[in-house]
């Protein structure tokens, strides 16, 4: 009984349409700010190495080098706060999370583009 209706109270929170992206994919995410009354977008671009949860409480986190140092940050698929995630360029892998980037430097952190057709 419970868990239908929390099931019911998810629902309301979650997008009608997700945005589409996969693991390994390099992305913009674009952000709403707020800083006092105004609000701006803000844009964080990085490769998405992990998706995690289910529902509404699914995460995604992009990583990014910044200044020669590796940023990371989580975002919920489902936040009113983001207002698009564009897909840049997709990459071939093999994992379901590409933790092992964390590890590499330079030239090692590219990954294989993946072709379209």
């Amino acid at each position: 009984m419970s868990q239908a209706i929390l099931e019911k109270v998810e629902q309301t929170a979650m997008k009608e349409n997700p945005p589409q992206f996969e693991i390994g994919d390099t992305v913009d995410v674009h952000l709403r700010i707020l800083e006092g009354n105004k609000e701006r977008i803000q844009v964080f671009t990085g490769v998405v190495i992990a998706i995690s949860g289910s529902g509404s409480k699914e995460m995604f986190t992009v990583r990014r080098i910044v200044a020669g140092e590796g940023v990371e940050r989580k975002f919920p698929i489902h936040s009113p706060r983001i207002e698009k995630v564009d897909v840049k360029r997709s990459s071939v892998v093999r994992r379901a999370k590409l933790y092992f980037l964390r590890e590499r430097v330079g030239k090692a952190v590219r990954l294989k583009e993946r072709r379209r057709t």
